[in-house]
Order: C-alpha cells, then sequence, then structure tokens
C-alpha cells in the first residue's frame, strides 16, 4: 500500500508546482502590464492583475522579490519626475523673484531720478524767483506738484513691487518645503 500513496503525493506536488508557476507567470505579466500602463506598482495591485492572494506575493519568494524590485523601480522613477517638476516649479519661482527684484531696482532708481529732477527744478525756483514773472512761477509750481505727484505714485508702485517680491520668496520657501515633504515621502518605504 505505501507504493500506491508515493506516485499520488508526486502527482499532487507536481500539480502544486505547476499552479506555483502558472501563478508566478501572471504575477510577472501583471507586473508587465502595470509597467507599460505607468500605474501604480503595489502588492495590492499585483495580487488584484493576477489574480492571487496577497499572501502568495508575501510568502513566495520569487513573487516577493518581483513585486518588491517592481516597487523600488516604480519609485525610482517617480522620484525622477518629481525631481524634475520641482526643477521646473522653482526655476519659475526663482525667475518670477529675480523679475521682480529688477521692477523695483528699476523703480528705485526712477524715484531717485524724479528726486534729482525736482530738487534741480527747486533750486531754478529758488535761484531765479526775482526774475520770474507770476504765470512763470505758477507754471514751474504746477510741473513740481506733477512730479511730486508721480513722485508718490512711483513709491507706492516700489511698495506693491516690494510686496509681490515678498511673496515671490514666500512661495519659493513653501516651495522648497513641499520639496523637502516629498522626498521624504518617497524615501520612506511605502506601505500597501
Amino acid at each position: 500500500m505505501p507504493e500506491q500513496g508515493q506516485p499520488a503525493v508526486a502527482a499532487a506536488l507536481a500539480a502544486r508546482r505547476r499552479k506555483t508557476e502558472t501563478a508566478l507567470q501572471r504575477v510577472h505579466e501583471a507586473i508587465t502590464r502595470l509597467r507599460h500602463e505607468k500605474a501604480q506598482v503595489s502588492v495590492a495591485a499585483v495580487a488584484r492583475r493576477a489574480d492571487v492572494s496577497r499572501t502568495f506575493l508575501y510568502d513566495n519568494p520569487e513573487a516577493r522579490t518581483a513585486v518588491a524590485t517592481a516597487t523600488a523601480e516604480a519609485g525610482e522613477r517617480r522620484s525622477r519626475m518629481l525631481a524634475e517638476q520641482d526643477d521646473e516649479r522653482e526655476a519659475t519661482w526663482r525667475e518670477r523673484a529675480l523679475n521682480a527684484e529688477d521692477a523695483l531696482k528699476a523703480a528705485q532708481a526712477e524715484i531717485l531720478a524724479q528726486r534729482t529732477r525736482i530738487g534741480e527744478l527747486l533750486r531754478q525756483i529758488r535761484d531765479l524767483q526775482a526774475e520770474w514773472t507770476e504765470e512763470a512761477i505758477q507754471r514751474i509750481t504746477t510741473e513740481n506738484t506733477t512730479l511730486k505727484r508721480r513722485v508718490r505714485q512711483l513709491t507706492a508702485d516700489n511698495r506693491t513691487l516690494d510686496e509681490r517680491l515678498k511673496a515671490a520668496r514666500s512661495n519659493l520657501r513653501f516651495q522648497d518645503r513641499r520639496v523637502a515633504d516629498l522626498e521624504a515621502q518617497i524615501a520612506s518605504p511605502s506601505t500597501a
């Protein structure tokens, strides 16, 4: 009787091996499809696609290795993609900040030029006041008032540009923190 039991055991073992090999083949095909679709590779996704249990993926060394390798590769691809996107965003914010700084410098230069011009006009008024007619004095006074209004406007524009620059710098700091958070999330092992 023991001789009859051995072929049955061997047949059962062979059937189990074939079933495991078929399941492993489905696991590899599922990983390939997920990569091709650029979908997230995880134990749950592979188990669903391959129609195997998560326990099989954890217990079978070949399946566990295949899923771990695919997950790591997907994480690296995702990290590279996020790094490229973050570099683009940072470049955009840096460019905006530099543009705001340039505009601020231009406004400050304009304000300085206007103040210099006002000083020259006031000096001319004082030097020539006795020689000027009432009409000329009125014209100079009007021009002075206009220049003062222009200086006030440029000062307000300068203040606005300064606030924009501060906002751009704040946004850049926020993006830097967000990048650091995303890198920390990517670096930490994902749970399925």
